[in-house]
This record gives C-alpha cells, sequence and structure tokens, in this order.
C-alpha cells in the first residue's frame, strides 16, 4: 500500500511541476493581449486626434473676466459634438478626464483642470445647458451630469461635468440659460438698433 501511495505522490508533484510553462506561456500570452489592446487604444485615440485638427485652439481666460456669478467643484468627463454623446472629441486635450474648477461671470465660463488644459468659454459662444445621464463613455444616474453646449470655431461641442454636490447642477442649468437668453435678446436688439440708425441715416442722406 505504501509504494503505490509513494508513485501517486511523485506523480501528482511531477504533473504540478510540468504544468508552469503552460501557465507562464498564458500570463505572457494575457499580457501581451493587454499590451496590444492598449497599443490600439493610443493609436485610436491619436488618430482621431489627426481628425480633428482643424479644431481651433483653446481659449484662455481674460485677465479681468469680473466677479463670479457661481462656483462649483467636481470632474470633468470629456467633450463631445453636440448631440452625439459617444463622438467624442480629444483635440487639445478636450479628451482628457480631470478634477475641474467651474466659474461662471458675465464674460463666460472658466474651465480650470488640474493635470489637464485649461479653457475658457465666452458667454457669445454659450448655447445652453441642460441636465443629462452620459457623456462619451462615463454613465451616471438620469440627470447625473451637467452638459453645457458652446460653440468653437464651426463645431458645436457638448461637455459634461459633474459637481462634488449634485443639488447644486440644477442652479448651474437655470443660470446658464437665463444667461444665453439674455445675451441673445440684447444682440438682437443691438442688430435691430443698428439696422433702425442704417435705414435713417440712409432715409436722410436721400
Amino acid at each position: 500500500m505504501t509504494q503505490p501511495l509513494a508513485v501517486l505522490t511523485a506523480e501528482r508533484k511531477s504533473a504540478d511541476v510540468t504544468d508552469w510553462p503552460d501557465r507562464i506561456g498564458w500570463i505572457v500570452g494575457l499580457l501581451l493581449f493587454i499590451a496590444l489592446v492598449y497599443w490600439l487604444m493610443r493609436q485610436g485615440w491619436k488618430w482621431r486626434g489627426t481628425l480633428q485638427g482643424d479644431l481651433p485652439p483653446l481659449l484662455a481666460a481674460p485677465s479681468a473676466p469680473g466677479p463670479a456669478r457661481l462656483e462649483l467643484s467636481g470632474r470633468y468627463h470629456g467633450s463631445t459634438t453636440a448631440g452625439q454623446w459617444l463622438d467624442r472629441i480629444v483635440a487639445h486635450g478636450l479628451g482628457t478626464r480631470s478634477r475641474v474648477e467651474l466659474t461662471l461671470t458675465d464674460a463666460g465660463l472658466d474651465v480650470v483642470r488640474p493635470g489637464a488644459t485649461d479653457f475658457f468659454i465666452p458667454a457669445a459662444q454659450l448655447r445652453g445647458a441642460r441636465l443629462d445621464k452620459g457623456i462619451a463613455g462615463k454613465v451616471l444616474t438620469e440627470g447625473g451630469l451637467l452638459i453645457v453646449t458652446w460653440g468653437h470655431g464651426d463645431k458645436l461641442i457638448d461637455s459634461g461635468f459633474r459637481s462634488d454636490h449634485a443639488a447644486e447642477q440644477a442652479e448651474w442649468v437655470e443660470t446658464l440659460n437665463n444667461m444665453i437668453d439674455t445675451n441673445s435678446t440684447n444682440s438682437a436688439d443691438n442688430s435691430s438698433s443698428m439696422n433702425s440708425t442704417t435705414i435713417t441715416t440712409e432715409g436722410t442722406a436721400r
């Protein structure tokens, strides 16, 4: 009885030793696969940035933007083409997720991102704000994201933010949209006033 047990024990140890090359090969293969996927993702990211090369450089905040109307601390979750929440924009660092400090003034929206590119959205370029649940691969509960729509060059962009205090996001939506409506009304009034002045001047000249 003792001899067969000794033989079985020896065979089990031998099998364990024999399995190691297979295990090491499997682990190396898995690591190579992960490295390949990561490399392909980086190449895709770079290629997308190249395709978006016509996007103008981001603007810097003015030296004297005026007093803050609202401030927010939270996270920046990315930007996409407006209305297309999966069409991520990566040019000029807009695809980099980061912490964020938002400051809204009469001059516009200042986006400060530690460790990433800061940018400024002039008030005239703001197009709208809403609460939504997802952007560029980030999905939260309904209304969990503050989405700000703005124009840059020939492109309309949706940028997603998440406040550390989600309850304040509704105030941001209301304030931003009221600000945009007021600016649009003022621009329309100024345009009408300029047209009236031109017509009056032409009539006087005749």
